[in-house]
C-alpha cells in the first residue's frame, strides 16, 4: 500500500520508501525524502525560487535508467506551479516552477536531481547570475579544478564581481557570480572571455573547447552553462552518482586546502552538520548589493 502523507496542506502519495537507491551506501527512497524535506529544504527551495526546473530522473537509482525532462511529468498535481518558459523567440513550453515544500517533497519522490538556468521564470533570458563548470578530464581531478577556481576568482575580482563555489557532486567545481540583471547572451560571451583567459595564462591546465581530445588532464573551463536554454545543476541537489553526493557549497579555505579529490566530496549526511556550521554559504548570491553589473569591456 503506497504510504499517503500531508505536506502543508497537500496530500501526497510516497512510493517504494524502502527502496535502495544507492547500493554503495544502501541509502533507501525514504532516506533521499528525508535529506529533501528535513535537511535542505530551506537554501534548496531559496535556489529554486523561481526558477523553472528541469529533472534528470533515475528511478531505479544511478545504475538503471536515467533520462532528462524539461516538461512537467506526467501526473504533475494542478497544485504545484508551473511557467511559460521561452527561451527562444519561436518556442516555448511549460516547465515545473517548485516554490514550495509540498512541490519539493512530490519532486523528490520522482528520484531526480535538481537542474536551474541561471535566470528566473518572471525575467527569461535575463541571468542574475555568471556561472563557470569546472570540469576535470582524468587524470586531472577536482584538485586541478581547485586551481584553476582560485585563478578565476582572483581573474572576476579584477572586474568587481564576487565568486562564490560549489562542488559539481560529481567530479567538479562549480563557480558562481551574482550578478544585475543582464541578457544571457552578454554573459555568455563575458563568460567566454574568461574561460579563453584561463587557457591562455594556465595553459598546461586548461582548456576552454569543448573537444574531448583535448581534455585528459586538463580542467574544461565550460563557460556554455550561461546561455539561456542551459541549465546547471542546483545548490544541494544529490545527484545520481554511485553514493549520494552532493552538488554542495563549499569555502574558498576548503578549496586552497583541497589535496585529494575525495578532500571535497559531500554526501547527504555530511549537510546537516555543514549547515549548521556555515549555514547557506551561497547564500549571498540572494543579496541584491552584492549583485554587480559586467564590466565595460564585457
Amino acid at each position: 500500500m503506497t504510504p499517503i502523507t500531508e505536506v502543508e496542506g497537500r496530500r501526497l502519495a510516497l512510493s517504494n520508501l524502502d527502496k535502495v537507491l544507492y547500493p554503495a551506501t544502501g541509502t533507501t527512497k525514504g532516506e533521499v525524502l528525508h535529506y529533501y524535506a528535513a535537511t535542505v529544504a530551506a537554501p534548496l527551495l531559496a535556489h529554486l525560487d523561481d526558477r523553472p526546473v528541469s529533472f534528470l530522473r533515475y528511478p531505479d537509482g544511478p545504475d538503471g535508467q536515467l533520462f532528462f525532462t524539461k516538461n512537467p511529468p506526467p501526473g504533475t498535481p494542478d497544485w504545484v506551479r508551473t511557467a511559460e518558459v521561452r527561451r527562444h523567440e519561436a518556442q516555448s513550453s511549460r516547465q515545473v516552477v517548485v516554490q514550495d515544500l509540498a512541490s519539493l517533497v512530490w519532486a523528490a519522490n520522482l528520484v531526480v536531481e535538481f537542474h536551474t538556468p541561471q535566470w528566473r521564470a518572471e525575467a527569461p533570458r535575463i541571468a542574475d547570475r555568471l556561472v563557470l563548470d569546472l570540469d576535470p578530464g582524468a587524470p586531472a581531478s577536482i584538485v586541478e579544478c581547485c586551481a584553476v577556481g582560485l585563478w578565476l576568482r582572483e581573474r572576476l575580482a579584477a572586474d568587481g564581481l564576487t565568486a562564490y563555489a560549489k562542488t559539481s557532486g560529481s567530479k567538479g567545481l562549480h563557480l558562481l557570480v551574482p550578478l544585475a540583471p543582464t541578457p544571457s547572451e552578454q554573459v555568455s560571451a563575458y563568460a567566454r572571455v574568461l574561460a579563453v583567459e584561463a587557457r591562455n595564462s594556465l595553459p598546461e591546465l586548461v582548456v576552454h573547447r569543448m573537444t574531448r581530445a583535448l581534455r585528459p588532464g586538463k580542467v574544461f573551463v565550460d563557460f556554455s552553462q550561461n546561455a539561456a536554454a542551459k541549465t546547471t545543476a542546483t545548490p544541494y541537489t544529490l545527484r545520481a552518482r554511485a553514493e549520494p553526493t552532493v552538488s554542495a557549497p563549499v569555502t574558498w579555505d576548503e578549496i586552497e586546502d583541497c589535496e585529494a579529490p575525495g578532500d571535497l566530496v559531500f554526501l547527504a549526511g555530511d549537510m546537516a552538520g555543514r549547515l549548521e556550521r556555515y549555514g547557506d554559504l551561497l547564500g549571498p548570491l540572494f543579496d541584491p548589493d552584492l549583485a554587480r553589473p559586467l564590466p565595460d569591456r564585457a
